[in-house]
């Protein structure tokens, strides 16, 4: 019987990840239904009460929404853990856009300071590395997203402040909206503004990192606001 339980939940996990593998592979846009329980078991070659383990799992996640007799529908594409405000669920992305950029001006001058201020040895050089790697694929024209993502996430590791980390994932769903309405447009200005902050971090320059991150954001920002009038000028 334990054994017969084992088996059943790692081919729960297992249908839960494949069912995750075909939403964001297809993809399957949100707001779309997905197939019925009966398609998707023959799909996955799995019962039907492993399909809705895997979708009562999914839709613990924010990943779908049941909806009584009308079906299971794509909610996110973002686990609650990933996107713990819920934000990939706003729809207008260009107004998302602009709003976490207006949060980001509020706290990430003051995390670079901080920073700037207890970031030790180590930290200076993770983070000089990374804002090498950033540059290096803003150069070369590559995706250098995921690699933004952690030049901010160390900055806010550097200020020894474990809240101002826990606000990471917030600065992540702003990094990557901008990423993906921009196309990774501003590379230059990120070489150059990601310079400064690394270097006032580097010296200990509380005013400098925070006056280097203002200017960082403040680019991001001006982007934003030109994209956000122009989608409102589309019919």
């Amino acid at each position: 019987m334990e054994q017969t339980q084992s088996e059943r939940k790692l081919l729960g996990a297992q249908t839960e990840d494949d069912l995750m593998s075909y939403i964001l592979g297809t993809p399957v846009p949100i707001g779309e239904k997905l197939p019925n329980e009966f398609e998707l078991g023959q799909m996955f070659q799995v019962c039907r009460s492993t399909i809705r383990e895997a979708v009562k799992s999914l839709v613990t996640k924010g990943i779908l929404e049941v909806r009584r007799g009308d079906g299971t529908y794509v909610k996110s594409h973002c686990s609650l853990a990933e996107d713990p405000l819920g934000l990939s669920r706003l729809d207008d992305k260009y107004k998302l856009a602009l709003e976490l950029m207006d949060v980001r001006l509020i706290l990430e001058p003051e995390i670079a300071a901080s920073a700037a201020a207890h970031a030790t040895p180590e930290n200076k050089a993770e983070l000089q590395a990374l804002c090498g790697e950033v540059e290096q694929l803003c150069l070369s024209g590559e995706d250098h997203t995921s690699k933004d993502i952690a030049f901010h996430t160390c900055i806010a590791r550097c200020s020894q402040n474990r809240v101002m980390e826990m606000l990471v994932p917030i600065i992540n769903t702003a990094v990557t909206t901008f990423a993906s309405l921009t196309h990774r447009t501003l590379r230059r200005e990120t070489i150059q503004t990601h310079r400064a902050i690394t270097d006032a971090i580097l010296a200990g320059d509380a005013v400098g990192a925070r006056c280097a991150m203002v200017m960082h954001l403040t680019y991001n920002r001006q982007t934003i606001v030109e994209l956000w009038k122009k989608h409102q000028n589309q019919p």
